[in-house]
């Protein structure tokens, strides 16, 4: 059974960015994870809001957190990577920034191939950021790959 506390709780440890920017994970579950990036002037780009490299960082991060809450089980026998990502950034993002990952294909799929195949299996990411209201900022998909240990 997947510790979904302990990953919350590691993740900063095991990603020193993820603490450099002080990234606080709100939510963390087999489908979906929801992390926050605060209001700090230190991330902020020429318009006052976050700059869009904190805020790929935080969509990369939500998506990474999903995975791992997903696959947790796996991790003995595959690496799991990023390996492609586009990001859309939609409307001015001012104060704090959520992001919502899901996962863009059943876990139930992804572990099926990988049996299956017994190769790295590739499956989509979708994160949406949004302000303190609701209304989504950007959006974000990112190609994840669980690569087999050889």
């Amino acid at each position: 059974m997947t510790d979904y506390d302990a990953i919350r709780e590691l993740m900063p440890n095991l990603v020193p960015f993820v603490r450099t920017l002080g990234l606080e994970y709100l939510e963390l579950d087999a489908d979906r994870a929801v992390l926050r990036l605060s209001d700090d002037p230190a991330f902020h780009n020429h318009v006052g809001g976050p700059h869009a490299g904190a805020i790929f960082t935080l969509a990369e991060s939500a998506s990474g957190a999903v995975v791992i809450g997903s696959f947790e089980d796996l991790l003995s026998r595959v690496t799991p990577l990023a390996a492609s990502a586009e990001i859309a950034y939609t409307r001015l993002q001012k104060g704090p920034v959520t992001a919502e990952a899901t996962l863009g294909r059943p876990a139930e799929d992804v572990r099926r191939e990988l049996d299956e195949t017994g190769k790295t299996v590739q499956f989509p990411v979708t994160v949406q950021m949004r302000d303190e209201a609701g209304t989504e900022t950007s959006r974000m998909t990112i190609s994840w790959a669980l690569r087999p240990h050889r």
